[in-house]
Formats: C-alpha cells, structure tokens, sequence
C-alpha cells in the first residue's frame, strides 16, 4: 500500500538512479503524454511530495506522478531486465546506466516546474518533508470538528502521507474510535498523534516491511490494519473493519472495538502494542 513512506523510498531511488545523467530514451504510455519525448535532457532530482512524485528536468519541466492504490516505480541497471506486463507500464525514462518503469500509476503528467503548485499546492505539511510542521497540522486537522478522526487524518490537505494503513494504526494508537470527531481530541492529545505519526513514518521509510508496533516478527508488524477477524494484541478481541467517507467512494478502517471505544485516552507508543 504506498504511502508517504513508500513514496520517500521511490523518490530516493530514483534520485540515487537518475538524478543527473542525461535520458537517452523516454517513452510515455498515457495518451496525454504520448507525445512527449525528453531525451537529451539532463533529469535534475526527484522529490517525494506526500503520495506524489516530482522528476524534475533540465528547462524547467516536472513529470508528476502519483501511485494511487497500485502504483510503482522501479529502476533495473542496463540492460533492464522485465518490469512485468507490458501493459501496465506507463512511463520508462533511461539513462546510460539505468532504466526506470513507472507500473499502473492513476496519474502522470507533464508541468512546467515553475507550476507545480497545480498539482500539490493543496496538501497539508509534509510528515516526510521540510515543510512540516506539526502546529499547522494541528491547526488544519481541527477545521472540521464534527469529522472522524480517520477522515481527517486521511485529508492529503491537513497533513500529507497517510493512506489507510497509517489511518488504522494512528487511530489504534490514540485508543479511540476512528469515528471519534477530531475535535473530541484535547489539543495536547491531538499533538501528540502527529509525533507519533512523524516517528512512525521516519522509522518506516528506509524499511522494505512496514513497523507500526515494537515486533520485528513480520506476522505481528501491524497491530490492526488488515488483521480484521484476528486478535487483539491487546485485549484479544477480534480485529473489525468499518466503512467510512462518502457512499459513492466508501473507504475501510481496522480497528479493535474493545481498545477504541469512543471515549478518548492517552496515545500509546508504538511498542506498547504487541502482546506475546
């Protein structure tokens, strides 16, 4: 499930892969970029942004993904071995050392790189990035009080880098409900959500499995997204999903009823969860 973490980690291999070299070939697979060819440019970095991706390049043009749910992007040295099915590749950028595959990618679209705010101008600070700033996602996440905890935390525009396993677990953590309205949470409380949301990122970027609890054990990595029907770790209870957002595009969340009852309590540390 790529979130702000797995994006860090494309972003920085494709810098480490391409970031100054010269494309020899490019060839863009979306009908919007179909014609679009930028070999002979120098590709300048790439820079993870929340979920999205910008591969900036010589004369101030952005190529601007986004993974969605399924996408990927990988880097294979020359000669590239497969990337899978030829149909779902998108985009293959190569230099005279690497060939990078971006796989089934929802968006991908060419800026001018003096535009990319169009694209993510709108999201919130960045858990990952320089920008961040916990106040001001404090702020943002306490505009809508009446909304659940896990809306609000998914919002790309009060924080950026939280998909649903983050969502889940986040939630699993403050102790309550994912349907808790945000502004049932005390301010202190709320503060010491996002610390914890920034350490779990921070701890997960570099990491191929993600870690939301203290066990290194890969069936016990989680301590509730997709475990719905199992235990608790903590209490024993049977982990259950729930549905939430809009009819028309309804989301799921994990959660452990007996551990996130509505009422709100501390936020617990990462490691707390697991229980042998």
């Amino acid at each position: 499930m790529p979130e702000g973490d797995t994006v860090w980690r494309a972003a920085q291999t494709l810098h480490e892969a391409l970031a100054g070299c010269v494309l020899l070939r490019t060839d863009f697979r979306v009908p919007r970029m179909a014609t679009v060819d930028l070999s002979g440019r120098v590709l300048l970095e790439v820079v993870p942004r929340g979920k999205h991706l910008l591969m900036r390049h010589e004369g101030g043009l952005t190529v601007h993904s986004h993974l969605g749910m399924e996408g990927s992007w990988r880097v294979r040295s020359n000669p590239p071995g497969g990337f899978g099915p030829a149909h779902q590749v998108r985009a293959l950028l190569t230099t005279g050392s690497h060939t990078a595959a971006g796989l089934r990618l929802p968006v991908l679209e060419l800026l001018r790189t003096r535009e990319e705010f169009t694209a993510v101008g709108h999201l919130g600070p960045d858990l990952l990035g320089p920008d961040w700033d916990a106040g001001e996602a404090a702020r943002r996440l306490s505009r809508d009080p009446d909304r659940p905890l896990v809306e609000a935390l998914l919002d790309q525009r009060n924080l950026a880098g939280i998909g649903n396993v983050y969502a889940s677990e986040l939630c699993f953590l403050a102790r309550t409900s994912p349907w808790t309205p945000a502004g049932a949470l005390p301010a202190p409380l709320l503060r010491r959500l996002l610390e914890v949301a920034k350490r779990l990122l921070e701890a997960n970027k570099s990491r191929v499995r993600r870690r939301t609890t203290g066990s290194a054990r890969p069936d016990r990595a989680l301590a509730v997204y997709g475990r719905e029907g199992r235990p608790c770790y903590r209490c024993g209870t049977p982990v259950r999903t729930g549905g939430h957002g809009p009819p028309e595009r309804p989301r799921t969340v994990w959660y452990c009823p007996h551990c996130q009852p509505s009422e709100v309590r501390p936020v617990t540390e990462p490691g707390d969860a697991p229980r042998n």
